[in-house]
């Protein structure tokens, strides 16, 4: 059995969510035609900070804040897991908006493709962009990949998987084998 591996720490974390909300003030500034929406349930946590942190680097900034659940688009729904949604929370139309989708672990694409499909159904978007903390490359099984990346992880073992601890007094993402 491996050791828990600390991919990252808090220290981190905020550097990586302060470099996010930089390049995002950077490529949409006032963020007028941008709205950003995080991904039910694990990306909800990353998409509060990254606004928190826009908000206090630009406090002018009208951000377009939602929370999507992708629940009901998933590929697997019926094949005998039970899944329990979440509400989405989005009080704007994405009509003709640049999205940034926000999620914790890109793994296999799948999520993100439901999330993608649920999106749809608040309208057509002019760009959706994708935005992770974690991104497990090798195990990708969708032609999708992050246009923002906090850290990549070269995991090609399925026996793996990414933990992202979000607790309020160490936030931290670690890198775990099955039986832990």
């Amino acid at each position: 059995m491996s050791q828990p591996k600390l991919l990252i720490s808090q220290n981190k974390l905020n550097l990586i969510i302060k470099r996010f909300a930089l390049q995002l003030i950077e490529l949409h500034g006032d963020f007028s035609n941008t709205a950003i929406i995080g991904l039910q349930p694990r990306g909800i946590q990353l998409s509060k900070r990254l606004v928190e942190a826009i908000t206090e680097l630009q406090p002018e900034t009208n951000l377009k804040y939602g929370e999507l659940d992708h629940t009901f688009f998933r590929d697997d729904i019926g094949r005998g897991e039970i899944f329990m949604p979440k509400k989405s929370n989005i009080n704007f139309s994405t009509e003709n908006l640049n999205i940034i989708l926000v999620d914790d672990v890109l793994y296999t694409g799948r999520s993100v493709r439901a999330s993608i499909d649920a999106l749809m159904s608040f309208g057509r978007p002019k760009q959706v962009e994708l935005m992770v903390l974690v991104d497990r490359r090798f195990q990708r099984e969708l032609p999708i990949s992050p246009n923002y990346t906090g850290v990549v992880v070269d995991s090609r073992s399925t026996g793996e998987h990414v933990k992202v601890d979000w607790s309020l007094d160490h936030p931290q993402v670690w890198l775990l084998s099955s039986k832990e």
